[in-house]
C-alpha cells in the first residue's frame, strides 16, 4: 500500500490497524560507468514496496536526494547538507505523527545517510520531549539499510567474490537491472575490479577513483542476480519491520 496511491480515507482506515509506516530513503549520485544515478533511491524504493506488499505496511514517498557531497565532482550528482536532510526527515516524521503514526521504519539505500538519519531521530525525540514532556507521543524511528542483514552479503560473496567493493557495487546495480530492465547500461571498464581505499572530499574522490567505482566490478551484475538480492532483502527487512512494530 503506497501513501501516494492512497486516499485520505484509506490512510485513516489503515491507522486503525497500524501505527507503522515505511519510508524509503536513498541518494541521487553517480554509480560508476554502468550504474544509474538514481541507484540508491531506486533500490530503497523498490525494496520498500516489496516489504510493504509482504507485511501490509503503508509505504511513504521516497526521500530521493541524500547526503552525497563526496560525489559532487561527477555530473548529475545531487546532495543535501546534513542539516537540510535532518530538517527534511524531521518534517516527514512530524507531518505523519500529527495524523497518528508512531513507528517510522526507514529503508535506506545510501551509506552516507546513516549518521545524519540517526542524529535526526534524536533531534526529533528531543524536540518532542521539550515541547510536551511526558505527554509527548511515543514516537520511534529506526533505519535499516537493505544490504545490512545476513542474507544479502552472503549472496554477494557467492556471486561476486572479491569484486563487491564499497561503491557502485554489482549488487546494487543488479537490483536496478532487475527493477528497470529497459535502463541497463553496458560500458567497458578498466580495470575490471576498481581500486579500493578511502577518500577525503569530492575532489579527492574523483582523483582516486576516476570512474566512480570503489573496489567493485559492476559489469558482473545481471537482472537474475538482482532478483535474488531483491527477494533476500525483502524477506530480511520484512522480519525486521515486524519485530520493530512488536517491540515493547
Amino acid at each position: 500500500m503506497q501513501l501516494l496511491l492512497s486516499t485520505w480515507a484509506e490512510v485513516e482506515a489503515y491507522l486503525k490497524t497500524s501505527k507503522g509506516i515505511i519510508l524509503p530513503i536513498g541518494s541521487t549520485e553517480q554509480h560508476g560507468p554502468n550504474g544509474l544515478i538514481g541507484t540508491d533511491a531506486l533500490c530503497a524504493e523498490v525494496i520498500a514496496r516489496g516489504v510493504g506488499d509482504a507485511t501490509g505496511a503503508l509505504v511513504g514517498p521516497t526521500i530521493a536526494v541524500g547526503m552525497a557531497v563526496h560525489h559532487m565532482e561527477f555530473p548529475g550528482s545531487m546532495t543535501l547538507k546534513p542539516s537540510t536532510l535532518m530538517a527534511v526527515v524531521d518534517d516527514y516524521v512530524s507531518s505523519l505523527a500529527e495524523h497518528g503514526f508512531e513507528r517510522f521504519f526507514f529503508i535506506n539505500g545510501h551509506g552516507g545517510n546513516i549518521a545524519t538519519l540517526r542524529a535526526s531521530f534524536f533531534e526529533i525525540y528531543a524536540r518532542q520531549r521539550a515541547a510536551r514532556g511526558r505527554e509527548a507521543p511515543d514516537l520511534r524511528c529506526t533505519v535499516a539499510s537493505w544490504w545490512e542483514n545476513a542474507a544479502v552479503p552472503q549472496i554477494s560473496r557467492e556471486l561476486y567474490p572479491g569484486a563487491e567493493g564499497s561503491h557502485a557495487t554489482p549488487s546494487e546495480v543488479a537490483v536496478t537491472q532487475y527493477a528497470f530492465p529497459d535502463s541497463i547500461k553496458s560500458v567497458p571498464m578498466e580495470p575490471h575490479v576498481a581500486p579500493s581505499g578511502s577518500f577525503y572530499d569530492a575532489r579527492n574522490f574523483r582523483r582516486r577513483y576516476p570512474d566512480g567505482r570503489i573496489g567493485s566490478a559492476p559489469s558482473l551484475a545481471t537482472p537474475e542476480h538482482g532478483k535474488r538480492l531483491f527477494e533476500a532483502a525483502v524477506e530480511a527487512l520484512s522480519g525486521q519491520y515486524r519485530s520493530f512494530l512488536e517491540e515493547a
